[in-house]
């Protein structure tokens, strides 16, 4: 695929930039940060169980690919997982999905909702380089004493 989304398409996918009420001490900030870390590990190590540790049993995951192409939603931990495993069969090459700008639009002691970009490498060809930029919307809850994904949007700006 070649399309590429238009600038600015991702603006009507983000809830507005500024931010809302952040009410979580840095150490729970820094918890959801490290759960965010785990789901691109989990993702570039292909390791389905850690994948699944960072998803609440009913989480849901939504894609746009370039502004154009809907998937999803993918509904629940079981589907997400299917989804991925097929996805990583099909990969030939080493990603790493780099999780940047990562920014809190609110949050509180029981949920919080967090923008990043998303910066696609991978060493197809025999050399690294970016595959696909976009930006993600993960609404974060914490179970069990632990901050989990509940619910993903990824718009990309580019498909591959």
């Amino acid at each position: 695929m070649s399309a590429k989304a238009a600038p600015g398409w991702g603006s009507a996918h983000l809830a507005a930039i500024r931010p809302g009420q952040v009410a979580l001490d840095p150490a729970d900030q820094l918890a959801v940060h490290q759960t965010l870390a785990r789901y691109a590990f989990a993702l570039d190590q292909q390791d389905l169980e850690a994948l699944g540790a960072v998803l609440t049993e009913d989480a849901t995951w939504t894609f746009k690919i370039a502004d154009e192409t809907d998937l999803g939603p993918v509904v629940g931990r079981e589907a997400i997982l299917a989804f991925v495993r097929d996805a990583m069969a099909a990969e030939t090459d080493q990603r790493r999905h780099n999780l940047v700008n990562v920014a809190f639009h609110s949050a509180n002691a029981e949920a919080a909702l967090v923008h990043a970009y998303l910066m696609l490498t991978s060493n197809a060809g025999g050399g690294g380089g970016v595959v696909a930029t976009g930006f993600y919307t993960f609404g974060l809850e914490r179970a069990g004493g632990e901050w989990r994904i509940a619910e993903l949007f990824l718009g990309t700006d580019n498909a591959w």
